[in-house]
Order: structure tokens, then sequence, then C-alpha cells
């Protein structure tokens, strides 16, 4: 596929894809014409960049890990420094604490709406009785 379609199907804008082509995160064919040719694959690989981005990992961690993201798993060791496994370790945990104040607030917003939808049904069958 050309990068238009990756773009489209990623909601990813043409020039991050190129950026992240440039960090290495994506390596697209190229065509005798010399136009970029993406996998198939590179869909899911650039929803997980994103992901990664999203929840904060820098380029340069991300990758490094994505091939720990392939199916079969390809994982490598040989470059696993103890920075960068401290830095990973940083990055899980922020992510945890991340994801237990999304609950937290998903949770409180759920019990806010169920509050203020059983107030609207009481509201509309007392006003429903009473005409």
């Amino acid at each position: 596929m050309r990068i238009g379609e990756l773009s489209e199907r990623t909601g990813t804008p043409r020039r991050l894809l190129r950026y992240y082509e440039e960090q290495g995160l994506i390596l697209p064919d190229r065509c005798a014409n010399g136009y970029r040719a993406y996998d198939e694959r590179l869909v899911d690989r650039v929803l997980q960049i994103r992901g990664l981005l999203d929840a904060g990992l820098p380029t340069r961690i991300i990758k490094q890990i994505l091939p720990c993201l392939d199916k079969p798993r390809l994982i490598h060791f040989s470059d696993a420094t103890p920075e960068m496994i401290a830095t990973l370790e940083d990055e899980r945990d922020r992510m945890t604490r991340r994801i237990e104040c999304l609950t937290h607030n998903r949770d409180a917003i759920s019990e806010y709406l169920d509050a203020v939808l059983d107030h609207n049904a009481t509201a509309t069958a007392t006003a429903t009785a009473t005409s």
C-alpha cells in the first residue's frame, strides 16, 4: 500500500509516518519507481508505535522494544544496558500509575453518570405521573 492509505488506515499523518521511517521504527519497501510500499503488517505496527508514544515512551526506547511486540517474539538482549532496563522499569511503573489514575477517573465519571441518569429517569417518571 502507499503512504496515503497507511495514513488513512492508521489516522497518522504522512509526515509522521516518514518520521517513523527516519527513526527506524517502520521500514517500507521501495518500488522500482522509488515510491514507498508499505506492507499490511505495518498498519498494526504504526498503531503500536502510536500507543507507545501516547504512553510517553521516547522513540529510542520504542525502537528497542518493537521486536518484543512481534509474533513470534524476537527478543534481543545484546544492547539491554542497565540504563535501558531502568528506563523501561520506570516507564512501566509510570504507565501503571497512569492506568490506575485513569481507572479511578473512569469509575468516578461512571458513578456520576449513573446518578445523573437515575435522577433524570426519576424526574421524568414524576413529571409523567403528575401530568
